[in-house]
């Protein structure tokens, strides 16, 4: 649905349901802070709301999870139900100029992009990396130590799998898979 920067459905152009007030908070405030922005996802994802309320960023401990290096905020203010413009004002400004990925929190995660694809497959490796993270803390508590890829090798990495074209690509295989599963998800 297109929805007018005041909060308002236009009245002839896409879908004419009622919109969600907290998701326009956080949505509004973010393309209005980062107006280069075409897309925003978020949700309240298993490993997501799992890993969210330790309010730390995921480690960088293999190859995907480079996907989030310096490029991943937490915003550690949970207020309940965004239901006020300050709130979405204050998500905003904790993802900073260029974070494309944010874990909220006590709440969720969010990513935003150039694209719904960009944002789709940042989400998915975000919340697969939370789950992949909740793995690993269970295994260091048995003992079992972790190794953090080093900043170097995280930044060169991460050079070429945050590019937009890599994502896109990175993306096409499961937009297959959601074609041949559930065709009518891409109409």
């Amino acid at each position: 649905m297109l929805v007018t920067p005041e909060g308002h459905v236009h009245p002839t152009i896409g879908a004419q349901l009622p919109i969600n007030a907290a998701g326009f908070y956080i949505h509004s405030a973010i393309h209005k802070a980062r107006p280069e922005i075409q897309a925003i996802g978020h949700c309240h994802s298993v490993h997501g709301k799992a890993w969210s309320a330790f309010g730390r960023p995921v480690d960088i401990t293999n190859q995907d999870s480079c996907m989030f290096y310096d490029n991943l905020a937490v915003y550690k203010s949970f207020g309940g139900i965004v239901l006020a413009a300050e709130e979405g004002a204050r998500i905003a400004a904790a993802m900073g100029p260029k974070n494309r990925c944010a874990i909220l929190q006590n709440h969720g995660l969010l990513t935003v992009g150039d694209t719904v694809d960009e944002v789709a497959y940042l989400f998915s490796a975000l919340d697969k990396q939370c789950q992949v993270q909740l793995m690993q803390e269970a295994a260091e508590a048995n003992g079992i130590k972790k190794t953090v890829i080093d900043d170097e090798d995280a930044k060169f990495t991460a050079a070429t799998i945050q590019h937009p074209t890599a994502i896109f690509f990175s993306f096409q295989g499961e937009v297959g898979l959601i074609a041949e599963r559930e065709p009518e998800c891409l109409k």
